[in-house]
């Protein structure tokens, strides 16, 4: 542009007819040139062109070269009066700085700023910079800070401030006046200004505004550190904390007022925790202006953590400070405690016998007594399963006070606040607690007390809620295991029984309680598909059975039909009825319900049985009636043979072939004659069917004796008897 000027001056100079090498002349010239050249406003042509290269960097990802040049743009605006502008490019690019930690650059962007807000009369801004500028992260010498610090408490005072150095004097007179009106004028004098959060412009105007990921601190002239005394506190004890302040400033600072807001958090019923919300430090009074200066909860600002963490690992001797003064590092803030409810001063004792037992109503016993030195009142207890465990647990698990009643399923697990009156200084209770588990496997139980107490804190009588709880594990256990077989009338095993053939169900009762058991009464609930064969009466009626003892039942049945059930026929049900031996009459007895097996039923075609003495004597006739009874709807061909034993001689037929109807039975008597003493082999009865080929001995051999016991003579008539095996 230069160029082209002198160019279109030579050309001029020329038409003219001058001589363009006479010196005086060209200097003329040149000073014209010049003088022209101010009216072009190089501000604007330089703010395009970093614009245009901010765009560029921003696109290739260059944030450290957009921000350096975000700076050369605000100081443009600045030399080109428009403040506003200048503003709002410099304020965006601190964030970045601050971040960062540049604290050279941020100095000298905060001049800047400094004097844009002078300029315009800004101010709350002109009261932020300059509290940063006073600040421990500025890199100005002690002269300066003093000049500002000077400033910031002409402002205060309602007063105009001195010019900052090297401003444009027209700007300044401007200023001056600006700042007078803004003493005239009546308003709002009071500012507050965010210590740990403060970002003073709003960016969202910018043409490219950076995204600021995190609220960055400023390092301004005070800092502040607040923490309580203790982690906890009770409610009867007067809450104690320090606030700790540090003035980075040249020159001391007269604070007017400091506040300090709470926020209480209820957790618990007995228990809330108290939060320091923020600190505020008020500098100047009301008559004048002033600043409010905010710390969100317990104070700090962004370098503090790390300059603690420096100072933590530093090696380096801290020196001896009066009593009075703390080392400013080793602070450590804690802006929350908790406070907890008074100490309770009574006693909680839970007697029991463990470990329960399924179903029963387990007896709990909880004693209260009261030390305190005045009457408490409104005690509650609250007792049973403790919440948050297993869902399954809570569901068969149930409370009552009255141990007279079964617990059901409507009966909760726990039982909440449960008036018990108010107690003497001294006095106890008792409270007795009945528990039902349904299931075995341990469980946690919860038993609280709370009451209320009048007490004194600091010459002012409150009302203290205090609660004592005690928890106890208690482990329950199956009482007894019941074991269920089938035997023949012979008592051998039976893997399967027959239709209409008596066998007997056995019940082996096996106590597993470390205490002793009372049953009090058994029953055996037969199925529809079974008969009893004699009347069916329980046989352990106020049986008491020690750890590891056991007590049977025996019970003859019989299936009249097969059924088509794959799995075979349904026995029933056989129900004890028991409860611990120390338990109190009152306490009910407890029904266990045990299903019993299926059992296998086959039809056979012939069934043999036989009728004889339960003993014999030798050489005295014996008498045997064997029935064989057709279970078919067919005409049984029957071959009979008898083989003899040493034992015995026998008179009867020996070998014989009959025929017997359909439902009838056919009997055959033999007289066998022993002649030896003791348990003796019988004649052994072999019977052969030619319909059913697959009907062996063995399978006869279930249904008759095979041996008897013989007596020797001489013996009497009415001796004991022996039964036939």
């Amino acid at each position: 542009m230069v160029l082209d000027a002198l160019s279109e001056m030579g050309c001029v100079l020329s038409y003219a007819g001058f001589d363009l090498s006479d010196p005086e002349k060209e200097k003329v010239g040149v000073l014209a040139i010049q003088l022209k050249e101010r009216s072009i406003v190089h501000s604007e042509i330089i703010i395009t062109l970093l614009s245009n290269a901010v765009a560029q960097f921003k696109k290739y990802k260059c944030p450290r070269m957009k921000s350096h040049l975000m700076v050369q743009m605000g100081e443009e605006y600045y030399y080109a009066k428009d403040y506003t502008k200048a503003l709002k490019l410099l304020d965006y690019v601190m964030c970045d700085y601050r971040s960062e930690g540049w604290w050279t650059l941020l100095t000298s962007i905060l001049t800047t700023a400094l004097r844009c807000s002078y300029l315009m009369a800004q101010l709350k801004d002109y009261i932020a910079y300059s509290l940063e500028l006073l600040g421990r992260a500025s890199t100005l010498k002690d002269d300066q800070k003093s000049r500002i610090e000077k400033n910031l408490i002409n402002v205060l005072m309602n007063e105009s401030p001195e010019p900052e150095p090297d401003c444009d004097v027209a700007a300044v007179k401007s200023a001056q006046k600006l700042w007078a009106d803004r003493v005239s004028l009546a308003g709002s004098n009071v500012f507050s200004i965010g210590v740990q959060d403060f970002v003073p412009f709003d960016t969202a105007g910018l043409e490219c505004p950076l995204v600021c990921d995190l609220l960055l601190s400023v390092l301004f002239l005070v800092q502040c550190k607040a923490k309580f005394h203790a982690p906890s506190f009770h409610v009867d004890v007067p809450v104690q904390f320090d606030v700790y302040l540090k003035a980075d400033c040249p020159h001391p600072i007269r604070f007017s007022k400091l506040c300090v807001s709470f926020n209480n958090q209820v957790t618990h019923l007995f228990t809330y925790f108290d939060h320091i919300t923020s600190v505020d430090l008020v500098l100047g009074n009301e008559t004048g202006r002033c600043v409010v200066l905010n710390w969100q909860g317990g104070g700090g600002d962004a370098a503090s953590s790390q300059e603690a963490l420096q100072a933590s690992r530093s090696f380096k001797r801290r020196p001896r400070l009066p009593d009075n003064e703390v080392h400013w590092d080793s602070v450590v803030i804690q802006a929350s405690t908790m406070i907890i409810s008074r100490v309770p001063n009574i006693s909680v004792l839970l007697r029991h016998e463990p470990p329960a037992l399924t179903n029963e109503m387990y007896c709990l016993v909880v004693t209260v007594q009261s030390h305190e030195k005045a009457t408490i009142r409104d005690v509650k207890l609250t007792a049973g399963l403790k919440p948050g465990q297993d869902a399954n647990l809570t569901q068969k698990t149930h409370v009552t006070l009255h141990g007279a009643e079964l617990c059901d399923e409507s009966y909760p697990a726990l039982l909440t606040d449960i008036p018990v009156g108010d107690l003497r200084p001294g006095e106890q209770l008792e409270k007795m607690l009945y528990v039902r588990c349904g299931t075995v496997g341990s469980r946690m139980f919860l038993v609280y007390v709370s009451y209320l107490i009048n007490t004194t804190v600091e010459e002012k009588e409150i009302v203290c809620k205090c609660h004592k709880d005690e928890t106890v594990t208690i482990e329950t256990v199956f009482p007894f295991d019941v074991a269920v077989k089938f035997v023949s009338t012979k008592f051998e095993h039976l893997e399967r029984a027959y239709v209409d053939i008596p066998f007997l169900l056995m019940t082996d009762l096996l106590s597993a309680s470390p205490w002793a058991l009372t049953v009090v009464s058994s029953e055996l609930q037969l199925a529809p598909s079974m008969t009893a064969v004699d009347q069916l009466e329980s046989q352990l009626d106020r049986v008491v059975l020690q750890t590891g003892e056991s007590a049977s039942e025996c019970f003859c049945l019989r299936c009249p039909s097969a059924g088509t059930v794959e799995g075979g026929v349904a026995t029933g049900h056989y129900t004890v009825s028991w409860k611990r031996a120390s338990a109190a009459d009152d306490i009910p007895a407890i029904s266990t319900v045990i299903t019993l097996p299926h059992v296998l039923v086959e039809n056979i075609p012939l069934h043999v049985n036989a009728d004889l003495p339960s003993f014999g004597r030798v050489r005295e006739s014996l008498p045997v009636r064997y029935h064989l009874q057709n279970k078919t709807n067919l005409v049984q061909d029957v071959e009979i043979s008898v083989e003899p034993s040493e034992a015995f001689m026998f008179s009867g037929l020996k070998q014989i072939r009959l025929r017997i109807l359909p439902g009838t039975e056919q009997e055959m008597l033999y007289n066998f004659y022993p002649l030896m003493a003791g348990y003796q082999q019988l004649p052994s009865l072999h019977v052969n069917l030619l319909r059913f080929p697959n009907f062996t001995h063995q399978l006869l051999r279930r249904f008759i004796p095979t041996s008897i016991f013989v007596k020797p003579q001489g013996r009497l008539a009415d001796d004991a008897s022996i039964a036939a095996a």
